[in-house]
């Protein structure tokens, strides 16, 4: 398809990056698009991170009874495309009055949800953009310190009310404001492009996948983010509610395990379209190929369980070793580290279970088979690289004792090993940032247009 004229025009306005932004620029461009444009725009504080940093919210004005719509950067703090795309999706509306009324909203725009978390990812935002320099300077947070994961909730026996400040800021908003569009400006690591939605919406779909493509991003039609996916279109997920959700957890004689609730769930007590743009910082063709790849999709989640198996034996036996010698054990780093290695200790053992249950006779195509195994080397760097920070963190503040000298001498030997058969990766060039922003940005808006009427 082509996509609509004023869209094309919408994406054409997306400079050019040298860099990702920092928590100072987000807060800094926020303030200056305010000043800026007072008519339209104003600026309010609608929390604080869990360290005390004011979490700020942009208001575009549409005068009437319009419905409301948020776009929120930054809900894990090493997904960073978001920011510069809720920067320069409140400019624009700021700046044109036609888009404004195309959209039909009135916008509030948060550009750094976690910016206690983006800070601990600013080493790698500027570059150099190589795989290397990207893991080592690399966080994520544990579940129950992500944003985006600790929503409340109260269904059945599945019950959470540890909410973190940030995301009681994104809360007032939601409670506040009550938006009928909820765009969650996240991003992937490697693969193609994706999407989240939280129903199904026929007519946005074709406009949806057909945006990377114009701005030569491939969907993604390798493995999902997990098991038993449903799609409401090509590389668009479901974000299903939390009721379907738990009814298929507890299926069977199953558990509840998940902790805190999502932004999908909570906003959808409004019946909230909720939008989530995933992109790749690396271009990768083999991530929308299609073809038979020769190697039995069997045999590709077998081997992808196996080394899941021993990134999770590495990083738990470190973490064994030193738990009783750490000076900081509350830290960031290790809360992540204790995370993530029970997650990859799960991980492993559910894609062995998933192999038994495939088909043997079936071929993985290019693209199954590559994320597969990217996969491995996407979570064994970062991971990896969390408990290396860890583990610097400690020497750092001094200490010395033989027990974390060891480990971070065997973390340092590994993590190389892991680097160098991440080869293939290695060589993807990185995508231009203003591509990366196009596609969330122009996603964002069609969403808006299309729930107005006017996507044409």
């Amino acid at each position: 398809m082509t996509l609509p004229a004023w869209l094309l025009g919408e994406i054409a306005t997306v400079p050019a990056y040298d860099g990702f932004a920092g928590v100072d620029e987000l807060d800094a461009g926020l303030h200056r698009i305010a000043g800026h444009y007072p008519e339209v725009a104003s600026l309010s504080r609608c929390g604080s991170s869990g360290q005390g940093h004011p979490i700020w919210c942009l208001t575009v004005d549409l005068p009437g009874d319009v419905p409301e719509a948020l776009a929120y950067g930054l809900p894990h703090p090493n997904e960073p495309i978001g920011g510069l795309t809720a920067l320069h999706l409140a400019e624009r509306l700021c700046a044109d009055a036609g888009l404004r009324e195309r959209l039909g909203h009135r916008w509030r725009i948060v550009a750094c949800a976690d910016p206690d978390g983006l800070r601990l990812n600013e080493g790698w935002l500027r570059g150099p953009f190589t795989r290397a320099h990207y893991s080592r300077h690399f966080y994520r947070p544990a579940g129950r310190d992500q944003v985006e994961w600790t929503f409340p909730i109260n269904h059945e026996d599945a019950y959470f009310d540890e909410v973190l400040p940030e995301t009681q800021a994104l809360m007032r908003v939601m409670d506040e404001h009550r938006p009928a569009l909820v765009a969650s400006l996240h991003n992937s690591e490697l693969g193609g492009a994706y999407y989240w939605m939280s129903r199904a919406e026929p007519d946005l779909h074709p406009v949806l996948q057909q945006i990377p493509v114009h701005l030569g991003i491939p969907l993604h039609r390798g493995e999902g983010e997990a098991d038993g996916l449903e799609m409401l279109g090509e590389a668009i997920y479901e974000a299903a509610p939390l009721e379907k959700v738990y009814a298929r957890s507890v299926a069977d004689g199953g558990q509840w395990v998940q902790q805190g609730g999502s932004s999908t769930w909570y906003c959808g007590r409004w019946n909230a379209l909720m939008l989530v743009s995933e992109l790749p910082y690396w271009l990768d063709p083999a991530a929308d190929d299609t073809r038979a790849s020769g190697v039995g999709h069997r045999d590709a989640l077998l081997a992808n369980a196996e080394r899941l198996e021993d990134a999770a034996g590495t990083i738990t036996g470190i973490l064994a070793d030193v738990e009783g010698h750490l000076m900081a054990p509350a830290s960031p780093f290790w809360r992540a580290t204790r995370f993530y290695a029970g997650f990859l200790a799960e991980a492993g053992p559910a894609r062995r279970a998933r192999a038994g249950e495939t088909d043997p006779g079936r071929i993985a195509t290019v693209a199954e088979a590559n994320s597969l195994d990217s996969n491995v080397h996407e979570w064994r760097l970062r991971y990896g690289g969390i408990l290396r920070r860890a583990l610097r963190g400690e020497v750092a503040v001094g200490n010395l004792s033989g027990p974390v000298r060891s480990a971070l001498a065997e973390i340092e030997s590994r993590y190389e090993t892991w680097l160098a058969a991440d080869h293939r990766n290695a060589e993807l060039a990185p995508i231009e940032i203003n591509r990366l922003v196009g596609v969330q940005y122009a996603a964002t808006v069609s969403a808006a247009a299309h729930l107005a009427g006017k996507l044409d």
